[in-house]
């Protein structure tokens, strides 16, 4: 059954911080886009959420295809929605997170709308400018693994 409201709706998407700790600190693998809006950028991998599909396996098809990277177990960190964070429209990103072991050695093979993958140190002074809100998702999930150590 199908319901018309009056109420707008906001386009759904996934963005998935994948992590590891290794001996020189934590890294996180981020993809360099390579469309607009922020081609260029480099980002947290995600998109956009098919009609139907479970929020889960969105991030978990996202990540596949950006990054090479399958079967990590993921959970939801958060939900971001404030107005302005993405220059196509009102759009809220519900974020996953997901750990490696520290000695895994994954390779990753950007695809999809990614130019590049790459593991990037997780700290301010080495993450590149990032597109989106991606700055402030990685801030709430750093206080969230900060908890739970």
């Amino acid at each position: 059954m199908t319901y018309g409201y009056d109420y707008p709706r906001p386009m759904l998407t996934v963005d998935v911080v994948l992590w590891r700790q290794r001996a020189s600190g934590r890294e996180v693998l981020l993809i360099e886009r390579k469309h607009p809006p922020f081609a260029g950028r480099w980002a947290l991998p995600g998109g956009f959420v098919e009609p139907e599909e479970p929020l889960e396996h969105a991030a978990l098809r996202e990540l596949r295809e950006e990054t090479g990277v399958a079967e990590i177990k993921l959970r939801q960190l958060a939900a971001f929605g404030e107005p302005g964070r993405d220059p196509r429209g009102w759009t809220v990103s519900v974020v996953f997170l997901g750990r490696l072991p520290g000695d895994a050695t994954l390779e990753v093979t950007a695809g999809d709308d990614a130019a590049k993958a790459a593991w990037w140190p997780w700290s301010e002074d080495d993450l590149p400018p990032l597109a989106f809100d991606h700055a402030k998702i990685l801030q709430t999930a750093d206080r969230r693994i900060e908890q739970e150590s």
